[in-house]
């Protein structure tokens, strides 16, 4: 009986090792897309501020142009 309460102890053992092992692969694989969601969302952020300053480059230019014509409008 002894015997057959060891053998039920470590198939359980064995079970549990494999069942710990597919948690920290999961682990490891959910790690390394959070650090690559983290960089993609850096990158995108840069790229976001970027075309935010380019857009307010744009409209100052587009308002100088527009002032402009106004002025030349008014000249005439």
């Amino acid at each position: 009986m002894a015997d057959n309460n060891t053998t039920t102890f470590e198939h359980e053992l064995r079970r549990l090792e494999k069942r710990v092992d597919a948690l920290v692969r999961v682990c490891d694989q959910l790690q390394d897309e959070n650090k690559s969601l983290k960089q993609r969302q850096d990158i995108l952020t840069a790229e976001r501020a970027n075309l935010l300053q380019k857009n307010e480059q744009v409209r100052a230019r587009v308002e100088a142009m527009i002032g402009r014509l106004k002025a030349m409008e008014q000249g005439t």
